[in-house]
């Protein structure tokens, strides 16, 4: 048996009644209040959304060609230089080709030969159709009487008038020879003058189209060798732009590739000349280069006044796309822009919630809302770490969140 000393057993009914007063205090005791995190906030709003696209671009002729020599020779002369504005067909230059000269004189003189021969072979047609005449006639009379006579004209005569009538008719028949042989000879004759007057025609160089020289390669007295394929050392004798329209090539990332599309409206700003042009886009490539993972893009820009020079540079602006007046909120409320789970932060009632949204059209700072939002909504912008669904929170609407209208 433990005995306990007398202040020990008057202390025990007051301990125990001390702790049973403060477990009853503990459990009377109102809860903490909870603290609710301060969050920057923009408010779903309607804008005038538009994609533009900025890049350099160079413009370059419409066309650009060396003229080269479909024959060689020697420049007899040049008419023009550098700088020089041509029309089409304008001679540029003409070239001395004694060889074709030579030749042409030579088809000249096979003409007048063939010429000849025809007109003597048509009067040897016309003496052996006489001849073939007479023999015939001949003959056909001695048959007559040795038929309608019998035994008055000897066989012999009669063999001898038949020999003669073959013989004339085949001697018709050699002149008509003759004379298709010579047909022959003048057709040739003729097709052989026609190549060397055509060759001596290309001694004349002339301009293929309407342009500006930009560069002259060969002077009065050059030897020029003809243009072909197979002399792949050939000079040009000048190099010809047309510059009265003008291309300029827009290298288009592949990210904007799909908003591109013929008749699009661009601004051309060239700073060189404090100029802005308008344009549209006329062609591109539909091909995405591999090495810069970019598409070539064409505009065609009228330059009649001759400002523009090839080799300028220029910024484009290309219009991609528009949306007026379309819902939309911050680029940096959407968590996972452009993936398949988009999903905003949205205050409401004070709390936070995860919404799924759907996205459209975006622009430097904004996105176009599709789905899953309404105007008025108040999102969190900027940082979001540590927020979770239902949490408390105080909403601040940020300085910068002002959709702006055009």
């Amino acid at each position: 048996m433990i005995l306990m000393h007398p202040r020990q057993r008057r202390s025990g009914p007051i301990t125990l009644a001390l702790v049973c007063l403060g477990v009853v205090a503990c459990k009377s005791a109102p809860p903490a209040p909870v603290t609710a995190i301060t969050v920057p906030v923009a408010v779903v709003g309607r804008a005038d959304l538009a994609n533009d696209l900025t890049v350099t671009a160079e413009f370059t002729p419409y066309q650009s060609v060396d003229v080269m020599a479909k024959v060689a020779g020697f420049v007899k002369a040049i008419n023009v230089d550098i700088g020089d504005h041509v029309q089409a067909g304008q001679v540029l230059a003409t070239l001395d080709v004694p060889e074709l000269q030579d030749e042409t004189a030579k088809t000249r003189a096979a003409l007048l030969a063939a010429a000849a021969n025809i007109a003597t072979a048509k009067s040897n047609i016309a003496h052996a159709q006489a001849g073939a005449n007479m023999a015939h006639l001949s003959y056909t009379r001695i048959a007559g009487v040795a038929k309608s006579e019998p035994g008055l004209v000897p066989r012999q005569e009669i063999d001898l008038a038949q020999a003669r009538d073959l013989e004339a008719a085949a001697a018709l028949a050699s002149a008509q020879s003759g004379l298709q042989a010579a047909e022959q000879g003048d057709a040739q004759a003729i097709a052989e003058r026609d190549r060397a007057s055509a060759m001596l025609r290309y001694a004349t160089i002339r301009a293929p189209f309407a342009g500006v020289v930009t560069h002259r390669y060969a002077n009065t007295g050059s030897m020029i060798q003809a243009g072909t394929a197979s002399q792949t050392q050939a000079m040009p004798l000048v190099q010809l732009a047309e510059d009265r329209t003008l291309r300029l090539l827009l290298p288009v990332p592949v990210t904007a590739v799909a908003g591109i599309h013929a008749g699009q409206p661009v601004d051309i700003v060239v700073n060189s000349l404090g100029t802005t042009l308008k344009g549209t886009v006329t062609r591109f490539a539909e091909d995405v280069q591999m090495a810069t993972r970019t598409m070539t893009t064409e505009v065609d820009v009228p330059n009649k006044d001759g400002k523009l020079l090839p080799g300028m540079y220029a910024e484009v602006h290309l219009h991609l796309a528009d949306r007026p007046n379309a819902l939309s909120a911050p680029l940096d409320a959407v968590d996972g822009l452009g993936s398949a789970s988009q999903h905003v932060d949205i205050v409401r009632d004070g709390h936070v919630h995860i919404v799924a949204v759907t996205t459209g059209l975006q622009t430097p700072d904004r996105v176009e809302i599709l789905s899953g939002l309404r105007e008025g909504d108040q999102l969190v912008v900027g940082r979001r770490t540590g927020l979770a669904e239902d949490q408390a929170v105080d909403p601040r609407i940020a300085a910068y969140d002002a959709p702006a209208k055009k």
